[in-house]
């Protein structure tokens, strides 16, 4: 777009978007390590860890904003526990990456002529599996 003293520019590059949530102090581009949240019915300001996702109302700071804040006269803050360093796989992504592992290994029984399970064989016009992944199972309808 052109205005009379020349092209537009943006005030943030599209090219410079990052898909790390930023703290949301002014002028601050560190990663956000943890959420603010105000509790305004019992006047306290709750500072916890990095929420799941972006809430409209809650504040992602960045450790160093996380350490110096401070509440307005008469309220409280309540700090929750914060972990600063890099995050780890949890338990539960380590056995389910484990679980994917062990599932492509995994000889397919339909190609290698195993036995037909439920829905693999029996009545016609039953949906037949075509396909399975951990507990799911890919059904081909009965038409085709």
């Amino acid at each position: 777009m052109e205005s009379r003293r020349g092209p537009l520019k943006s005030a943030v590059p599209s090219n410079v978007v990052s898909p790390v949530r930023r703290c949301s102090r002014t002028a601050c581009g560190r990663p956000a390590v943890a959420t603010l949240t105000y509790v305004y019915a019992d006047s306290t300001a709750v500072l916890g860890p990095l929420a799941t996702y972006a809430e409209p109302h809650c504040y992602d700071l960045c450790s160093e904003h996380s350490e110096r804040l401070t509440a307005p006269r008469g309220w409280e803050v309540v700090r929750l526990a914060v972990d600063t360093g890099p995050p780890r796989p949890s338990g539960d992504d380590l056995e389910a990456l484990a679980n994917a592992v062990r599932e492509a290994a995994r000889p397919h029984e339909r190609a290698a002529g195993g036995p037909a399970g439920p829905g693999q064989g029996g009545r016609e016009g039953d949906a037949r599996e075509v396909s399975r992944r951990g507990h799911l199972r890919v059904l081909r309808s009965p038409d085709s």
